[in-house]
């Protein structure tokens, strides 16, 4: 029987993280160091190791407060986001992937967390203590102009729209997202998770529909409709439910539960890393850290097979097993290991963050 043609008028169906998959690496990674990137907040350095070995290969000195390591759009450089905790000698450190040395940092204000649009025109430097989002030139770093999101207290992590049309942020201390039009560059609107509430990272589905908010306090993931902006479900996963992480065959997401519910936090709390089936949205098993811990944020290997997490107050990195969960290695690094990234990852280009690839 011969196959039916297609009808044009029948969308194809939405995979948003259908250019992550394991060997889908793009030319522009091809010259690229195979490391893993660990900014150490309280340290102002950035420790680096080969994922290969598990062992650290070096350290170098960035600026005051290093939050994330972000890969930029083009996938050329990675930026160390030194946010000097609000103060005003803030910078980028750009990291050039294909040696692994860092370059003159550029004097920026705030940057506590960086995103790019997905047209690649404008970096998002998210000024938190100043509730602000700066877009800025993706090169040089000039300031294009910026966007108030003065509701929005501790504007941290961010996802966008399978389509580009919007992004949500989270607002760390105000028990809430915010939702920015991407056209006008205007707030959208907001949205309020109940009172107690800590909104962390935050990720899309894979067929765009769906967004997942990592709540620190409440210890789970909120469930929004990312069209009519809207909370339809709330999913307990683990104590201080943090950072969010897609497989590499985007069917899981990787949920980090940093073991404490309050700032700072303690070592050796009640860490796990919850896996969800984004199919049925619904937990499949739960892999508690061996003798406690403080998982928090990173990414997944070239292969899919290590989760990387930075263990922020156990000043230590995990690698972790995707198939069994085991800890596969438990690698010390400075004071308070924040928003590592692995490095090269597969993806045509980079939302920013640790590696939101697409």
């Amino acid at each position: 029987m011969a196959a039916l043609p297609l009808n044009p008028a029948v969308p194809k169906p939405v995979n948003v993280y259908g250019a992550i998959r394991t060997g889908m690496m793009s030319p522009a990674v091809a010259d690229a160091l195979p490391r893993v990137y660990v900014p150490n907040l309280l340290s102002n350095t950035v420790t680096v190791i080969d994922p290969a070995t598990y062992k650290v290969i070096g350290q170098f000195a960035v600026g005051r407060g290093p939050q994330h390591v972000v890969p930029s759009w083009d996938l050329s450089t990675l930026w160390v986001t030194n946010n000097a905790e609000g103060r005003t000698d803030g910078s980028l450190t750009p990291i050039d992937p294909k040696t692994g040395r860092p370059g003159a940092a550029v004097k920026v204000d705030d940057p506590y967390n960086m995103y790019f649009t997905p047209d690649g025109s404008s970096a998002i430097v998210v000024a938190e203590a100043r509730r602000r989002l700066d877009f800025r030139d993706p090169h040089t770093m000039q300031l294009q102009f910026s966007v108030p999101v003065t509701g929005c207290a501790g504007v941290n992590h961010a996802d966008f729209a399978a389509d580009g049309t919007f992004v949500i942020f989270t607002c760390e201390f105000g028990a809430r997202l915010v939702k920015v039009d991407l056209v006008s560059h205007t707030v959208a609107g907001y949205l309020g998770l109940g009172g107690g509430a800590m909104p962390q990272d935050i990720r899309i589905s894979p067929d765009g529909a769906t967004f997942y908010v990592a709540d620190m306090a409440t210890g789970g993931v909120h469930i929004v409709d990312g069209a009519t902006f809207t909370e339809t479900a709330f999913l307990p996963t683990g104590v201080g439910t943090h950072g969010l992480y897609p497989s590499r065959d985007g069917t899981k997401l990787y949920i980090a539960n940093r073991g404490s519910s309050s700032l700072p936090g303690s070592p050796l709390g009640q860490g796990s890393v919850s896996v969800l089936d984004f199919a049925t949205k619904q937990l499949v098993t739960t892999w508690p850290i061996p003798g406690g811990g403080s998982p928090d944020m990173g990414n997944v290997s070239v292969d899919g097979r290590v989760l990387w997490l930075s263990g922020r107050y156990d000043g230590v990195v995990y690698a972790i097993d995707t198939t069994s969960g085991a800890v596969l290695a438990t690698i010390p690094v400075g004071r308070e290991p924040h928003g590592l990234t692995v490095w090269p990852q597969p993806g045509s280009y980079s939302l920013g963050h640790t590696g939101n690839m697409r």
